[in-house]
């Protein structure tokens, strides 16, 4: 190990804080590894050649901004929650646990310490009311940003932006999208379950395997946020002019129906329906090739060598159905993109798989990710409110000058 150093010499040589370490990682520009004692270690042979170099360039046609933040660091397979392993976190807490840790930055004592999240009741009315034109077909992600307007224009507070009340704000905001959503499941009294439950039993069909349950707690922690995804800086930008947490999270769920981020779960979903038996992956996975499409739920912009999210969201589903007749169309559709070269599954690939077990309506992987993700979007719009700027980006302007 004499040719490995530590995080901290590495980031002293290199004139950088610890977390500039890890996203070199996930660029593919440093090499880490894990010490017999769990520290990470960095190549000083690579490390000394980037001092030479100086700071890496952006890969061309990829753009790339830089926001300090101290909610979420991206590590080489695995992303932290203000420093405390995610996958961890997903194993053992509750959503809710989660979403006081990431908007306050102080972990909760224990479960029985978070009050419960509850909807204001007149706003959920007036959610649902505003639902009540839409055709039966139109997807949850859709509803929701309906149900997110409608929840705003009943807060006659959402324009305070003090912390104390963004969290309170939060608290109304998540249970009210899922308590304004309409069944699809089985109907029964939720309001007293907690607030995974409650999502799982509007959503699951009647036959759904109640092990599953679980298994959408574990979920909705893993994908509370992801630093900075695509949607997560729209919410940024929008908090940065001074825009309510409605207005955040509405700015996040536009961003999230994009089919290369929370729509990508959508594209799984289509592909396990069409595939029946495991003998039928191959062909239709080829035919969407063939045609030029993308096969959704594979490859990350991040976690170029695996996303470990995924392999812990498959165990997790492994484990709850064990057996499961669609498991093994699944575990096909692993293996043919594999032998087609295909990059490693990401967490949408599990997360539509989730939905396909659980007999949820179509989209029901998108209005989840949309739900657990204002999570984060909260956390780093309270980091931008305490900015005295806004985010301004700047064109390269490509235009005529004449």
């Amino acid at each position: 190990m004499s040719n490995w150093i530590e995080a901290e010499q590495a980031a002293q040589r290199l004139g950088v804080k610890a977390a500039t370490l890890y996203t070199y990682v996930s660029r593919g520009i440093l090499t880490r590894r894990k010490a017999p004692d769990g520290r990470s270690i960095f190549s000083s042979a690579e490390i000394e050649e980037l001092a030479r170099r100086g700071r890496p360039r952006r890969q061309a046609g990829r753009t790339e901004l830089v926001i300090e933040s101290a909610v979420t660091m991206l590590g080489e397979d695995r992303h932290n929650y203000r420093g405390q392993d995610a996958i961890y976190l997903a194993e053992y807490k509750h959503p809710e646990e989660v979403a006081i840790l990431l908007w306050t930055g102080v972990e909760p004592d224990d479960r029985q310490s978070v009050r419960a999240f509850a909807p204001v009741s007149d706003a959920v009315k007036v959610a649902r009311e505003a639902q009540s034109g839409l055709p039966p077909a139109v997807l949850l992600l859709e509803r929701l940003q309906l149900i997110v307007t409608a929840l705003a224009v009943a807060d006659p507070v959402r324009l305070n932006l003090d912390p104390a009340v963004v969290v309170e704000t939060g608290r109304g905001l998540m249970s009210g999208m899922i308590a304004a959503l309409p069944h699809h499941g089985r109907v029964k009294t939720i309001d007293s379950l907690a607030m995974h439950a409650q999502l799982f039993w509007k959503l699951a069909s009647a036959k759904a395997d109640e092990r599953l349950t679980d298994v959408l707690r574990f979920i909705m922690v893993l994908l509370a946020d992801h630093e900075l995804a695509a949607s997560t800086l729209a919410a940024r930008v929008a908090a940065s002019v001074r825009a309510d947490p409605y207005a955040v999270v509405a700015a996040g769920l536009g961003v999230t129906s994009g089919a290369l981020h929370g729509g990508a779960s959508l594209g799984v979903e289509s592909m396990l329906t069409e595939i029946k038996k495991p003998d039928e992956t191959a062909y239709v996975m080829g035919e969407r090739l063939r045609r030029g499409e993308r096969i959704s739920g594979f490859g990350h912009a991040v976690y170029r060598n695996g996303d470990a999210r995924a392999d812990a969201l498959m165990q997790k589903l492994r484990m709850a159905v064990p057996g499961h007749r669609r498991l093994a169309v699944a575990e096909a559709m692993i293996e043919e993109a594999h032998l087609r070269g295909l990059p490693p599954m990401n967490v949408d690939f599990p997360l539509g798989l989730f939905t396909h077990l659980a007999g949820m309506p179509r989209g029901a992987g998108e209005a989840i990710f949309g739900i657990s993700r204002t999570v984060g979007w909260l956390a780093h719009a309270m980091e931008e409110y305490k900015k005295p700027t806004q985010l301004r980006l700047r064109a390269a302007y490509t235009g005529p000058t004449g």
